[in-house]
């Protein structure tokens, strides 16, 4: 079988960098989209950059080109207008001209589907999201609907707060509400590239947490 070339945005980011880790472990070739090159070192020979930002619609197009599958753990840049919908946006174009079906990407808990039942928590952390960051927060939701109106075999994972570690804990996906506070980075990464040949979630948007 043919091996996956992995098309990776954010991943000079907290999660993406135990997502790049992760996919040289399994043997992934893979090219990175970074904004600054100069300021990182691949550090392997699977790594190939591409320089540009996930907003510029032609270093998505050369990004993703000789690759079979996208997966995306971009964050907002501070200071700057909400990146989501534009990222998905140009992706989707590039995805549709390129031939490539799989995307894979990362969001927060506020984001909403119709077969949600969110536990209360979660439902006031949606609320604290719209109240203080309503920009971002819309913006993430806007993604949401455009990836169900694409022709892609997207799966959108939501995420509670993200622990910066390489400890492993049990770990569980659900469709309907997320009932931990936290997913390890390294248990995320894993999860995102076993999505590369699992079909269990195509066209949903699981969350991820560990089992407390």
């Amino acid at each position: 079988m043919k091996k996956h070339i992995v098309a990776v945005i954010g991943g000079t980011g907290k999660s993406g960098q135990y997502l790049v880790q992760h996919l040289v472990r399994k043997g992934y070739p893979m090219k990175l989209l970074v904004r600054n090159p100069e300021h990182f070192t691949p550090g392997n020979s699977l790594i190939k950059i591409v320089k540009g930002d996930a907003r510029d619609y032609n270093a998505v197009d050369v990004l993703i080109k000789d690759c079979t599958v996208v997966i995306s753990t971009l964050g907002q840049p501070k200071g700057e207008k909400s990146i989501f919908s534009d990222a998905t946006g140009n992706m989707i174009k590039a995805m549709h001209s390129n031939g490539i079906k799989r995307y894979i990407v990362t969001t927060g808990l506020s984001v909403s589907t119709p077969f949600d039942m969110k536990n209360k928590t979660v439902k006031a952390a949606t609320e604290w999201m719209y109240e203080h960051y309503p920009e971002t927060t819309l913006d993430k939701q806007k993604e949401y609907e455009l990836l169900t109106k694409s022709n892609l075999d997207w799966t959108l994972v939501r995420l509670p707060l993200i622990l910066q570690t390489s400890e492993t804990f049990p770990t569980e996906a659900n469709l309907n509400d997320c009932k931990g506070e936290n997913i390890s980075a390294t248990d995320l990464a894993e999860f995102l590239v076993s999505e590369i040949e699992d079909e269990h979630f195509l066209g949903k948007s699981p969350f991820l947490y560990n089992k407390k």
